[in-house]
């Protein structure tokens, strides 16, 4: 391990730990977003962890050496790898590595740009499951009309089944998150469903619906009900619930739909020469949108429901993304999300068991005087 030389001795909650070798631009990329970052946020420091080698040279040239220090992890997670392989043959890589300085209290977060399932696995297997936590999530930021100009939805692809104990745990961790990354005192939480009804729905969502509405006090959060899709950027709701299948369905729907107006309109202003005066009168107008709706601005997918906080970037982030799921990363270090979070947790468990007795009781009694 190379240390940077430096005088101060930060503390684990402004220390991040960075997987330099898993996106598909390459470390340099990442030193590159990681420098920007660092010069943002003037206490940070970072461990980075890949080859020593090749990193040095990087954080050289970014003049960063002072407020990093290069773990020296000579594998790399490929992003064709199983999980069940990243497990069985990923000791030596910069994932791995970087998950364990946050498990070792070395870091606060983990942050990578890797193999999404490979990082779950691994996550999972070295930080464990927060206790109350059945399937952990990932939850993203979400466009939206709200003042913040997110929402936050999960679960987001981590696991695709979801039951009602499921969904109450989501509901409480989206809040805190909400809570924490966006400053929302007190989140409004949705439970995606076919419609608004109370009668539509399959049998686990009614479930849901009530464990979820009877933690709201607990959790700090106002219920708003069942939600549609069309909500997900809507200013009614500030986190958005729903099982791992349909979350990753909606956010790849969103981000082809995006895609899609983006090419239109720039195919459009380029239609005529009338359409590029056009587009050149509204130029300062569309660089307001195209910062509004910028995917980098959203970079970076939160493990929910582990041990410790793991933020997942996009594979094909660049520097300005890199730099957008670091200060991410950043700010819910310095929430001390991760305790928080367990309490939400804990709060999940005991209200699930609760209700689960309750249920068994009335069934009991039913049993008994039928």
């Amino acid at each position: 391990m190379t240390k940077g030389q430096t005088d101060d001795v930060p503390t684990a909650a402004n220390v991040l730990s960075v997987d330099a070798m898993g996106g598909d631009k390459g470390p340099a990329t990442v030193v590159a977003g990681l420098a920007t970052f660092l010069n943002q946020a003037k206490d940070a420091r970072a461990i980075l962890h890949g080859p020593v080698g090749e990193l040095t040279p990087l954080i050289n040239k970014h003049g960063i050496a002072g407020r990093v220090t290069v773990a020296d992890a000579p594998d790399v997670v490929k992003m064709t790898d199983k999980p069940s392989h990243v497990l069985r043959q990923g000791k030596k890589t910069s994932m791995w590595s970087a998950i364990d300085a946050v498990r070792n209290g070395d870091a606060a977060v983990c942050i990578s740009c890797g193999n999404t399932g490979g990082l779950m696995a691994m996550s999972m297997l070295r930080l464990r499951k927060a206790e109350g936590v059945n399937r952990p999530a990932i939850a993203c930021l979400w466009p939206s009309r709200n003042p913040s100009g997110f929402n936050v939805m999960l679960d987001a692809g981590a696991d695709i089944r979801a039951d009602q104990d499921d969904l109450l745990t989501y509901a409480l961790m989206g809040a805190s998150y909400a809570r924490n990354g966006l400053d929302i005192e007190t989140p409004r939480v949705g439970l995606l469903n076919v419609g608004t009804e109370e009668h539509k729905g399959r049998a686990e969502l009614k479930v849901a619906h009530e464990l979820i509405s009877n933690a709201a006090d607990i959790g700090e959060f106002t219920y708003v009900g069942f939600v549609e899709g069309g909500d997900l950027p809507s200013a009614k709701v500030d986190v958005i619930v729903t099982d791992g299948f349909t979350g990753n369905v909606a956010l790849k729907t969103g981000e082809g739909t995006a895609s899609l107006i983006g090419e239109l309109l720039r195919s459009s202003f380029k239609h005529s020469p009338l359409s590029m005066i056009a587009a050149l009168l509204a130029r300062g107008s569309l660089r307001r949108l195209r910062k509004r709706i910028d995917p980098r601005r959203v970079n970076g997918g939160v493990f929910l429901g582990l041990n410790h906080t793991v933020i997942k970037s996009h594979g094909s982030a660049d520097a300005t993304g890199v730099a957008a799921a670091l200060h991410l990363a950043y700010r819910l270090a310095q929430n001390g999300f991760s305790d928080k979070l367990a309490a939400r947790v804990a709060s999940a468990a005991s209200l699930a068991q609760d209700a689960a007795q309750e249920g068994a009781a009335e069934n009991s009694t039913s049993t008994i005087t039928g």
